[in-house]
């Protein structure tokens, strides 16, 4: 029995990476000609939307979306959401119809095909160069300029250990946040780790829950206020996650 879920996992993930590059293939002519200019990018984030519900179905997963209020179109965001999985970036681009771009590592730029993409459209950092992140700041303030919204996974990379529930957020979202006056749209993701976890030989087809929470204003905040909105944040997302961890426990009993 081991043995075939082993080969089921080998296969599973052969062919996300098969998903991942057949609508950047199909789509490759329209996708370059979007990121040649900075107008282009609501186009480019339309078939990365595409591209991201096509991994979603092909895999077998499905995703129910819970929201305290309603995103409002030709509003810039500052998005965070805990991060536990690879699919976070493809569920973050499905449920979310503002355009926005990531911040991310630049080692994802290292993948075929779709780092060519990854590092022309995304923000990226080298979180252990100084330079590369106060970089972030300038290149993030250009695109809110531009009315789009950011989205930072605050925990700045998946915890090692996966029995983190939510790790330690980081500075950078809320501060960015907070100099440029956006309000935060907290996102708690459920399932992604156990739908879909870094750990190879692990991981099933099935439903993905999200809750959209009450973004939190940082209008007339400063720095003083950074660590009290960082903290309540948090405090939201651990929050609902446990919720989330009880209601899982509830229909497996």
């Amino acid at each position: 029995m081991k043995g075939i879920k082993i080969i089921f996992w080998t296969l599973w993930r052969i062919w996300f990476y098969i998903l991942m590059a057949i609508p950047i293939l199909i789509m490759f002519p329209f996708l370059v000609l979007s990121i040649l200019s900075e107008k282009g990018y609501p186009y480019f984030f339309i078939m990365a939307r595409i591209w991201a519900k096509f991994i979603l179905f092909g895999m077998g997963f499905r995703y129910k979306v819970e929201s305290e209020q309603t995103v409002e179109e030709d509003k810039s965001y500052m998005i965070v959401a805990n991060h536990t999985s690879m699919m976070d970036i493809m569920l973050m681009l499905a449920i979310i119809k503002n355009p926005f771009v990531f911040v991310g590592k630049q080692e994802l730029a290292k993948i075929p095909v779709f780092g060519f993409f990854y590092k022309r459209t995304c923000i990226l950092v080298d979180r252990s160069n100084s330079k590369s992140r106060m970089a972030v700041f300038t290149k993030a303030q250009k695109r809110i300029q531009r009315g789009l919204s950011v989205c930072i996974f605050p925990e700045g990379g998946v915890p090692s250990d996966e029995s983190i529930l939510l790790d330690h957020f980081k500075e950078g979202a809320f501060k960015l946040a907070i100099q440029h006056q956006i309000p935060i749209l907290p996102i708690s993701f459920a399932d992604n780790k156990e739908r879909f976890p870094y750990t190879f030989f692990a991981g099933s087809p099935g439903i993905m829950r999200v809750k959209i929470h009450k973004q939190v204003e940082t209008f007339g905040k400063d720095e003083t206020n950074r660590k009290e909105i960082r903290e309540e944040i948090r405090n939201t997302i651990f929050t609902q996650l446990i919720a989330f961890e009880t209601e899982k426990n509830v229909e497996t009993a």
